[in-house]
């Protein structure tokens, strides 16, 4: 049997990892600055990740929840302290797609409508009606597609009043910063907006939060530069520093009933020990403000590039946008320097390291990026 083969690959096998660096079977040595889509928060094997995982297993990995599960509680708790939302309710699924499915029928059930707004160049996921709200019709199949969905211009608040005027709206899904689409930062007034107009017709503010958020920007959660709160956040990725999970916090205003939500996987044992462990590193060792810090530097400094078109995004969640005619860097960032970064088609550079990054790796990435500026100006 061979692999359904979906995605482009670089040629190398990692097989360790140590905080920022990993390194592949040859034993070279990577600096990883994309965390696998903003997946590792905490760095690579973890101390207290890895001890937190490894105690579990020796308990009990997995029973489903039909039985008590305390870890969920104590996630719970832990998040809605860090989070700064401790009268939300918290549902675990296992992916980030998952929370927004989940977020998406919540809403209707909630309000009983159907219509959701979306915006240009979102991606939400690839479940049925998660990739429905995602803007790019080659991963929507004929059997996703739906007439509920209504795509915006992204922080065009007259469309946005519009579409509510014109439809029975029940839920607005946006990510606060956009991650697929190019690191995007939604605007505090258009989120303002959002709550305001979510309040004045019923319906659900869903935040996003699969990339953007787990302290990520500097604030649990983007959204919250606005100074509103959503009434559903999702999250995944670096929830769980690389163990699969997901989950959706859920406000006060939304009442649970039994069978409305379910999953088999969801909040097990393992999943939950590794969700505590990343929100304990955060908050013990200041992550959020680390991130923040090390975040600003970034940008700052890659402002100062003259061939850098802009550079977009908050803590470390960063895009650098550069000319068409430079976008080979980051293949020359990871075969000649050994440094992991995103992209976001045609030519950003996306840096989603781990929250833990230091100010040292920052500079080396930024003394290789200076140079492979310099070697295509040279060669140009």
């Amino acid at each position: 049997m061979n692999l359904f083969d979906v995605y482009p690959i670089n040629p190398i096998n990692i097989v360790k990892g140590v905080g920022s660096l990993v390194y592949d079977d040859r034993g070279t040595e990577y600096l990883d600055l994309y965390g696998g889509h903003a997946v590792i928060s905490i760095g690579h094997t973890n101390p207290h990740y890895v001890k937190r995982l490894e105690d579990q297993l020796h308990k009990i990995g997995f029973y489903s929840n039909s039985i008590e599960i305390p870890l969920q509680k104590q996630l719970a708790e832990k998040l809605g302290q860090v989070s700064g939302k401790d009268d939300y309710q918290l549902f675990l699924c296992n992916s980030g797609a998952e929370a927004n499915e989940n977020a998406l029928k919540l809403a209707s059930f909630y309000n009983g409508k159907k219509k959701v707004i979306a915006f240009r160049k979102a991606f939400h996921g690839r479940t049925s009606l998660a990739v429905a709200a995602t803007d790019n019709p080659k991963i929507v199949a004929p059997v996703n597609e739906t007439d509920n969905v209504i795509f915006l211009p992204w922080c065009d608040e007259a469309a946005l009043e519009q579409a509510f005027a014109q439809n029975e709206v029940s839920s607005v899904i946006i990510e606060g910063i956009q991650g697929v689409g190019g690191i995007q930062v939604a605007t505090e007034s258009f989120l303002q907006k959002i709550r305001s107009l979510c309040d004045e017709h019923n319906a659900v503010f869903i935040a996003d939060s699969v990339q953007c958020g787990y302290g990520r920007t500097g604030k649990f959660y983007s959204h919250d530069f606005a100074g509103v709160n959503a009434d559903i956040y999702s999250m995944a990725k670096g929830m769980g520093n690389g163990f699969p999970i997901g989950a959706i916090s859920i406000s006060p205003k939304i009442k649970p009933a039994y069978g409305m939500l379910g999953t088999t996987f969801g909040g097990n044992h393992l999943a939950c020990a590794a969700a505590l462990a990343v929100l304990e590193e955060i908050e013990q060792n200041n992550l959020m403000q680390n991130a923040a810090e090390v975040g600003e530097y970034l940008i700052e400094e890659l402002k100062k590039f003259e061939q850098v078109k802009e550079v977009r995004g908050r803590g470390l969640m960063i895009g650098i946008e550069l000319p068409e005619e430079l976008a080979h860097v980051r293949k020359e960032l990871l075969n000649k320097h050994h440094i992991f970064t995103g992209e976001a088609k045609p030519n950003v550079v996306r840096l989603l390291p781990a929250l833990n990054l230091t100010k040292a790796h920052a500079d080396q990435f930024l003394d290789a990026f200076a140079q492979t500026l310099k070697a295509a100006n040279v060669t140009a």
